[in-house]
C-alpha cells in the first residue's frame, strides 16, 4: 500500500502538532539533519568551486528542460534502437495499468523494487497488492518502512526517523530465528540475509532512473547497497520508471550533476555504485536482465512544464538538500506532510501533482528563509514558488494554470488584505489608523490566542513610529 494521502491538507495541523510533541522523533531529525550537512559541507571545501558547480549544474537541467520534447523522442529512439522498450503514461493510473500488465505478460509473481520515488509517486506498491503480486522493497531503508507498514519520512533516507533500538525490536518480532541485537553490522546482515533470497526467487526488478541520457539511450541509477544493481540484473524483467523531467541531453552532462546529487544527498564525493544501463542483456552474455522496459511517467509535469516560471520545479534532482536545511522540515520530520515528497521540493511538488484544493496548506508551512533556495545545488528558486503557489491558492484569476487555484482563498482574509492594502496606500488613511491604534491599544482583545498561547500579547506602542520621528525633528535632544 501506498499510505501517502491524495488530499494531504486533511489533518495537516494534527500531523504537525503530533510531530512537535514527539521529543524522541524531533532528536533524531535534529541530529540528523545536523549530521547530513556537515558531511555535504566538507565535500565543498571552496564555496566558489562550489558556485560555479552550482552554475552548471543548473544550466545542464535548463537546457535540458528547452529542449524536453525533442530530448524525450531522441530518447525513446536510442532507447529503442539499443533493445529497451519504451512505454508512455499520463498518468499514475496509467503507469500502474501499463506496468502490472508487463508484469503479468511475463507471468510474474515476485518482484524486487529498488528506491524509486517516482514509484511512491504512482502507488505502484498498492497496485501490485490489488493485482496479487508480491513486492519487496530492496533499499534497506524502505524495507524497513515498508516491513513496519510505513511511509517513508524522507527522500533519500526513508527511515531517518527510527532509531536501532526500534529496528531492533522489529527485526527480532518479524524475522523468523532473529535474536535481537543493536549492533547495527548485525542488522544489516539480517536484513541483506532476506533481501538476497528474494533477489535470487524475483521474476522482476523494477527500478527508478536518476538520469537518463538522450544521446545514448543510457539510463543512470546511483546507490549505495548494490540492491539496485541486483533489482536491474538478476530477474529476467526490468522495468524502470522515471519522470519525464529527468532526461538530459548528453553524457558529458552526467559528472557535474553527479557530483552535485551525491554529495548533497549524503555528503559523498561518489556512491558505491553507479549504474549505467544502456540495453537488456545480448546473446554472448551470460547475465542480465533479458527484457527492460522504460516507463516515462508524465502525471502532471506538462502542466508544470507549460508555465514559464513553474517549470523551474523540474530542475530537481531530488537529493533532499532542501529538506536537510529546512528547519520546518528538521522539527517536523516527513510524515507530518503526509506526501511523497516532503519538506520545502513537497511543498512545491505536491501543489501541482495534487491540486492546492488538497495539497495548498502545504506552502504556508515555510517560514520563508530562504535556506532551501541556498542549499539547492542547480539552483531551484524554491522560496519564490512557494510564495508562486501560494498567490494561485488565493488568487481569483480564472487562468491559473495551477489545479485547485482559489481555494485556499477566504473572505475575511481576503478583505482583511483589502483593508490594510487600502490604509497602507491612503496616507491620510494610514496616519488616522496608527494614531487611533496607539491611543487605543488597551481595549485590544487577548487575541490572537495562536500567539499568546506562547507569547506576550501584542501591545502597540504609545505613539506611531512616525509621530515619534516628528518629536525627534522638533526636539533633537528630547526624550523619545
Amino acid at each position: 500500500m501506498s499510505g501517502f494521502s491524495t488530499h494531504p491538507d486533511h489533518d495537516f495541523d494534527v500531523r504537525i502538532h503530533d510531530a512537535l510533541g514527539n521529543a524522541e522523533l524531533r532528536e533524531s531529525f535534529h541530529g540528523a539533519m545536523h549530521f547530513l550537512r556537515d558531511k555535504r559541507r566538507t565535500q565543498f571545501p571552496d564555496p566558489n568551486a562550489l558556485e560555479a558547480l552550482r552554475d552548471r549544474g543548473a544550466a545542464i537541467r535548463d537546457r535540458a528542460l528547452a529542449r524536453l520534447p525533442d530530448l524525450l523522442e531522441q530518447l525513446e529512439r536510442n532507447c529503442t534502437r539499443n533493445g529497451i522498450q519504451v512505454h508512455w503514461a499520463e498518468t499514475a493510473e496509467e503507469a500502474n495499468t501499463l506496468i502490472t500488465g508487463l508484469v503479468n505478460a511475463a507471468q510474474g509473481k515476485r518482484i524486487v523494487k529498488g528506491k524509486s520515488m517516482a514509484t511512491e509517486e504512482i502507488g505502484l506498491n498498492s497496485a501490485f497488492e490489488a493485482a496479487g503480486f508480491t513486492c519487496l522493497e530492496s533499499d534497506m531503508g524502505e524495507y524497513i518502512v515498508q516491513q513496519a507498514n510505513e511511509t517513508p519520512s524522507h527522500i533519500i533516507m526513508p527511515a531517518i526517523h527510527r532509531n536501532k533500538a526500534s529496528i531492533a525490536r522489529q527485526f527480532h518480532t518479524q524475522i523468523p530465528e532473529t535474536p535481537y541485537t543493536e549492533d547495527v553490522d548485525e542488522l544489516i546482515g539480517t536484513g541483506r540475509r532476506v533481501l538476497r533470497r528474494a533477489f535470487a526467487e524475483a521474476d522482476v526488478g523494477i527500478s527508478g532512473v536518476n538520469f537518463a541520457v538522450a544521446e545514448t539511450g543510457t539510463l543512470c541509477l546511483v546507490e549505495n547497497e548494490g540492491n539496485g544493481r541486483m533489482s536491474t540484473t538478476v530477474p529476467d524483467m526490468h522495468i524502470a520508471v522515471m519522470g519525464i523531467e529527468k532526461v538530459i541531453e548528453r553524457l558529458a552532462d552526467l559528472p557535474d550533476l553527479l557530483r552535485l546529487l551525491t554529495r548533497s544527498a549524503t555528503g559523498q564525493a561518489v556512491t558505491t555504485y553507479l549504474n549505467l544501463i544502456s540495453s537488456p542483456r545480448k546473446q554472448d552474455e551470460c547475465d542480465g536482465p533479458r527484457q527492460v522496459h522504460l516507463v516515462l511517467l508524465d502525471n502532471g509535469r506538462s502542466r508544470i512544464y507549460a508555465d514559464r516560471q513553474l517549470r523551474e520545479t523540474l530542475r530537481c534532482i531530488r537529493c533532499g538538500a532542501c529538506m536537510n536545511h529546512c528547519p520546518v522540515y528538521e522539527r517536523l520530520g516527513g510524515h507530518a506532510y503526509g506526501t511523497v515528497y516532503p519538506g520545502p521540493i513537497g511543498q512545491v511538488v505536491m501543489p501541482q501533482l495534487h491540486g492546492l484544493d488538497r495539497a495548498g496548506k502545504l506552502t504556508q508551512a515555510c517560514s520563508l528563509n530562504g535556506a532551501c533556495g541556498e542549499a539547492c545545488p542547480v539552483r531551484i528558486p524554491l522560496p519564490d514558488l512557494i510564495r508562486r503557489l501560494r498567490h494561485e491558492g488565493v488568487t481569483q484569476d480564472t487562468g491559473s494554470p495551477v489545479k485547485g487555484h482559489g481555494r485556499q482563498r477566504k473572505p475575511a482574509e481576503a478583505l482583511t488584505w483589502k483593508i490594510w492594502s487600502l490604509i497602507h496606500r491612503t496616507p491620510w488613511l494610514y496616519s488616522l489608523t496608527t494614531h487611533l491604534a496607539t491611543r487605543a491599544r488597551k481595549l485590544l482583545p487577548p487575541w490572537p490566542r495562536a500567539w499568546t498561547n506562547h507569547r506576550a500579547p501584542l501591545e502597540p506602542a504609545e505613539r506611531s513610529f512616525r509621530e515619534m520621528m516628528e518629536q525627534r525633528g522638533r526636539d533633537p535632544g528630547g526624550k523619545q
